[in-house]
């Protein structure tokens, strides 16, 4: 087994791009503390409804939606909405909590983290600590001031303890609050109103989840000990670590979401999972966890350059003709297009025909694409390209486009920050495979590839003060958020799931690249993490109930994904064009994609639910070429004769992409998971630094088992 190469090490000062100051963004310091500003504020956070526009579009802090507006909070406990085409959380402001005073017209965000975001009243002395996955909302009240809460529903009944430390609010939507606080206090109520006499100390407010009594007595057990922030620690490849600050006594009741609960690892941390305490929630049951560090262990995924499953030797010759021809057609001088986006997924597809090319050994087309990938690529990097390129914007601190700058619609919202990991992605690709086989190239490039990287992957901020700690990233879903800085109702939103997996894939790529063993570590535990959320939330299988038989009888995809609500359509086209919302949580096609759609029962569900679609009049080759490529993985000679009758292919993609991406038949196993014939290749240096052998084969040892 060989050993790593020494790394090369970085620069004292992280490379930046030419500085403009954005005139189409908010300025952050409506909202922000000033102490925050110091460095980048987030751009795609879970919060980031409460720092931009007005800050009084709501936000899901799991179980809740918030909203703050006039001096106040507003908490929901929301009921789902359900029809065929979309599913949301409809936001009823069943408690308002304010003083009296009403002075202040908005909030300040005082402190933020991965799992929570602190908002301050100051003149009002309240500070409300929203912490994703509390039960409970937490407010610390100073100043002896009297406190209003009220409701737009009806007070059916009122009481409190003797102690007058626990106060019960029963409303005529059904629902029962609760109002812990610190010490006693004597509650007032009208018809709609609960008011309070001077107060400090510390309140918490939590709905009463379902009727079974084990509920109420489990708020009560843990109403004392209150978390005040989170943070998620990538521990080790694959794996990450949940830590909450907290306060008061007793131990600290949080809530996991379903794909926390597939992945928590209880034999390597102390914490105890209460499965009969339960919120609903548009992810699904949000279940009681008793601990305040969690351990969470996604699927190990190895990154590979080629593909994982293997390419049938009997399909070289054909694939040699359709790469030399593909080759044949690259020529820089006639792009016309400016997009950040499409010129990056031409970039992307051109490297995708140098690693085939390897893997077929037919090397004799590898300089032609090292030429177009060096005359595309470099004007990004060194400033020259005419009509676009990258910038450093820095009033938020971040990685922008000249025609994004400008213009805030401009490259799909690059200027805003939505979407950054996708456009980058496709670069860093491209990247990556241009280092690989020009090492030189990727040494004297290396500043500008690593800046472009650590706009969205950077761990840890204090290695690049420059750069958000993952930008796009949500810690606690564990999948990204494209939306940038535009307030939406719905919150954050992701269409695009496989570009995301992308996006982390080339990263991880790049760091094989750049013999890079931290680089790779992250990328790979992201990309991890992005493909189990995207079979999680994404991909709607039969017979899972998550988003109830209405919506999941017509559908096995979800288009847009926001915080907040589910839709079928995409940005660009209706929900009845089922193709394009099977192409865009699939492209690009790489090998990653074997990972992203191992299950072959679901690949089937899937294109049996897509292909009646394509029988409609006007639809493209290019997405009928990613219908046709999923079919190839149970399928493989009918998906064969459909490709090869396509005219054309998705400007990411090519014939060659397609004929490369089926399995050999040795590799069909019916209708068992995809997984048990990945033949996982790893890195051997890699592997040696992390010691993940023994914990790969164990897995693939598992799942050929019969394991889940």
């Amino acid at each position: 087994m060989s050993h790593p190469k020494p790394q090369i090490p970085r620069k004292a000062h992280p490379f930046l791009f030419p500085s403009v100051r954005s005139p189409v963004l908010p300025d952050p310091s409506r909202f922000f503390s000033p102490n925050l500003l110091s460095s980048p504020p987030p751009t795609n956070s879970f919060f980031q409804n409460f720092a931009i526009g007005n800050g009084d579009e709501p936000e899901y802090i799991h179980p809740y939606l918030i909203k703050s507006a006039d001096s106040s909070i507003s908490i929901s406990y929301p009921s789902l909405v359900h029809n065929p085409s979309v599913i949301y959380q409809k936001f009823v402001p069943d408690l308002t909590i304010s003083a009296t005073d009403k002075t202040d017209p908005s909030h300040v965000i005082s402190s933020y983290s991965d799992l929570s975001v602190t908002l301050d009243f100051p003149s009002l002395n309240l500070r409300f600590f929203l912490v994703r996955g509390s039960p409970f909302v937490t407010c610390s009240v100073t100043g002896n001031i009297s406190i209003s809460i009220s409701t737009v529903h009806v007070i059916l009944s009122f009481s409190s303890n003797s102690s007058l430390t626990k106060h019960t609010v029963e409303l005529n939507n059904g629902q029962t609050w609760f109002i812990y606080t610190s010490s006693s206090v004597r509650l007032n109520h009208g018809l709609s109103s609960i008011g309070s006499g001077g107060f400090t100390g510390i309140i918490r407010i939590a709905v009463l989840p379902g009727s079974d009594p084990i509920h109420e007595s489990v708020l009560d057990q843990f109403s004392s000990c209150y978390p005040t922030s989170g943070y998620a620690v990538l521990t080790k490849p694959f794996c990450l670590e949940y830590k909450w600050e907290k306060k008061g006594w007793g131990d600290l009741l949080m809530l996991a979401h379903p794909l926390h609960l597939d992945i928590l690892a209880t034999d390597c941390c102390d914490v105890k999972v209460l499965e009969n305490f339960k919120y609903k929630g548009i992810d699904g049951e949000l279940v009681g966890v008793v601990g305040d560090s969690w351990v969470l262990k996604s699927r190990q995924v190895s990154v590979t350059w080629h593909s994982i499953k293997g390419v049938n030797e009997e399909s070289y010759d054909e694939i040699v003709t359709a790469l030399a021809k593909d080759v044949e057609a690259l020529d820089s001088s006639t792009i016309t297009t400016t997009s950040s986006y499409f010129y990056g997924k031409l970039v992307a597809r051109a490297a995708r025909l140098a690693l085939i090319a390897e893997e077929v050994s037919y090397p004799d087309v590898i300089p032609a694409i090292r030429t177009f990938l060096k005359d595309t690529i470099e004007p990004w990097l060194d400033g020259t390209f005419n009509g676009n390129g990258f910038l450093y914007e820095s009033k938020w601190g971040g990685i922008v486009t000249k025609q994004g700058s400008a213009d805030i619609v401009a490259d799909f919202g690059f200027g805003d920050f939505s979407g950054n990991h996708f456009h980058i992605g496709y670069f860093l690709y491209g990247i990556a495979v241009l280092a690989k086989i020009n090492p030189a190239w990727g040494r004297r490039f290396k500043p500008q590839v690593y800046s472009l990287v650590e706009d969205f992957v950077n761990p840890d901020r204090r290695s690049n003060s420059n750069s958000l700690r993952l930008r796009c990233f949500d810690l606690y879903k564990l999948h990204s958020w494209a939306g940038g800085l535009t307030a939406y109702p719905d919150g954050r939103h992701e269409e695009n799931s496989g570009e995301a997996v992308n996006a982390y894939y080339s990263a991880a790529l790049m760091g094989l690249a750049y013999e890079d063993t931290h680089l790779v570590a992250t990328g790979s535990t992201l990309m991890a993490l992005e493909i189990q959320a995207a079979q999680t939330w994404w991909h709607v299988k039969e017979g899972d109930n998550l988003y109830g038989k209405e919506f999941t009888g017509q559908n096995r995809m979800v288009g847009i994904l926001w915080a907040n609500k589910r839709e079928t359509r995409v940005w660009f086209g209706p929900s009845e064009w089922r193709e394009y919302r099977l192409g865009i949580q699939l492209l690009p096609l790489t090998p990653i994609s074997e990972v992203l759609y191992s299950n072959i029962e679901f690949t089937r569900e899937l294109v049996n639910w897509t292909l009646p679609a394509l029988a409609r009049d006007g639809v493209e080759d290019g997405w009928k070429g990613f219908v046709y490529a999923l079919e190839a993985i149970y399928d493989r000679e009918s998906a064969l004769e459909k490709m090869k009758n396509l005219q054309d292919h998705d400007n990411g993609n090519s014939l060659t992409n397609l004929l490369c991406h089926r399995p050999p038949p040795s590799a069909i196993t019916g209708l068992s998971s995809y997984l048990d014939v990945l033949n996982l290749e790893i890195s051997s240096w890699w592997v040696e630094k992390f010691s993940c052998v023994e914990q790969i084969v164990k897995e693939g040892n598992r799942t050929a088992t019969g394991g889940s």
